[in-house]
């Protein structure tokens, strides 16, 4: 019986400190902590770490993260207070479209930007880490789906 109980404590531990890793690392969950200034600069220097950017490039893509930040902020308080003021409803198709649209445009936009800031190899492998980016968002939306299904 004794080792029944030990046994039980020992794989609550596990459980319990395996589902709070990923939060430890560093992922983007602990992003909503910092300032706009500290997300901008820490992906800026991610940026020059994985392209060798310049002083200058630096500066300039530093601006250009600061604007994406405070953007993605203003996105984010407005769905938090849709979401704690009970007005999550569904949208119309033309609210998503509109929606899709405003996202698309901000897209092209950056890669406007980036293209004048970065020179011809650093744009094609920002453009490479952009579509990485892209495919493990996906993947762990897959999975996601896969855990619904199964229930």
């Amino acid at each position: 019986m004794r080792k029944l109980v030990v046994l039980f404590a020992v794989m609550v531990g596990v459980v319990a400190t395996a589902q709070r890793r990923g939060h430890e690392k560093g992922e983007p969950g602990n992003m909503k902590d910092l300032t706009l200034e500290q997300m901008a600069t820490l992906q800026t220097k991610r940026m020059t770490l994985a392209l060798d950017l310049t002083d200058s490039q630096q500066k300039q893509i530093q601006s250009v993260n600061l604007e994406n930040a405070a953007h993605r902020m203003e996105k984010m308080d407005e769905m938090k207070e849709r979401r704690e003021s009970g007005e999550r409803k569904k949208l119309s198709t033309e609210e998503r479209y509109s929606m899709q649209i405003a996202m698309l445009d901000r897209q092209i936009a950056q890669k406007a930007k980036m293209k004048q800031i970065l020179n011809k190899d650093q744009y094609a492998k920002w453009e490479k880490l952009k579509l990485g980016e892209g495919k493990r968002k996906g993947k762990r939306t897959e999975g996601r789906r896969e855990r619904g299904k199964r229930k």
